[in-house]
């Protein structure tokens, strides 16, 4: 029996990618998973992939009435949640000098201000004792150029996990984040401008890891379900860095 079994779990940002490793591995740890994007298609391609226990809701974290939308199903199918991954978001990199409040907005939006209201709005389906798991990452740990609306966001995540520690203790909801290094995903490869660029970036996060490599989906999904399972009971607030060394030193 998996460690999750029976459990019902959302997965925002789920279509691919890291979002789409936990949803697998939920799943066969024996949860029943909601997981949403923007894209119809690569949702499509995110149920057959996973292949049993999965329902794709087309939403934008973004906009607070997919949220409503997106439980409201959750609500008539399943009624009750164990588990939120807020997972969806976008990284943009832009130097400072170049930044527009456009880039700012669309940031902010998805990264910071979308997670907020993707836990605010699962509260009356969650379960006494679920787990809240927000997806942060190590760049608000680091100071990497081109990166500072990006890593200020995820500031913003470790703020929200202490607070929401402290709102939700009563109902013994347990919130962490997780803050993976670089990890081989789209949304990696995606962020670039030029394959020159990309391969300049990969040798930097490369250097700067002490394990000497990126990271799989696969590896911050076994973290996900760790903090997801009474495995992790009396871990609350933390901030677990799945980054092959890099915040150690």
């Amino acid at each position: 029996m998996g460690k999750l079994q029976g459990r019902v779990a959302v997965v925002t940002g789920g279509s691919q990618g890291i979002g789409l490793a936990i949803a697998a591995r939920f799943v066969d740890e024996g949860a029943y998973v909601f997981i949403t994007g923007r894209r119809q298609a690569e949702l499509d391609k995110a149920v057959a992939a996973i292949g049993k226990n999965v329902t794709a809701v087309q939403s934008d974290v973004a906009k607070p009435e997919d949220l409503d939308r997106l439980y409201k199903q959750v609500a008539q199918q399943k009624g009750k949640v164990d588990i939120v991954v807020a997972n969806a978001g976008v990284v943009e990199i832009v130097p400072t000098p170049k930044a527009t409040p456009a880039d700012f907005d669309k940031v902010f939006d998805i990264n910071a201000r979308g997670v907020y209201f993707t836990v605010q709005k699962a509260l009356p389906l969650l379960k006494d004792g679920a787990s809240i798991i927000l997806l942060s990452s190590v760049a608000w740990l680091k100071g990497i150029p081109g990166y500072s609306m990006y890593s200020a966001t995820k500031a913003a995540l470790r703020s929200f996990v202490r607070t929401w520690t402290a709102e939700l203790k009563d109902r013994k909801i347990r919130v962490n984040e997780i803050s993976p290094g670089a990890v081989e995903t789209p949304m990696f490869t995606g962020q670039f401008s030029s394959k020159e660029q990309e391969e300049e970036t990969r040798k930097f996060f490369i250097a700067l890891t002490p394990l000497g490599r990126l990271g799989k989906p696969e590896e911050i999904a076994a973290a996900a379900a760790f903090l997801g399972s009474d495995e992790s009971s009396y871990i609350a607030g933390a901030d677990l860095a799945v980054d092959g060394g890099v915040t150690a030193l």
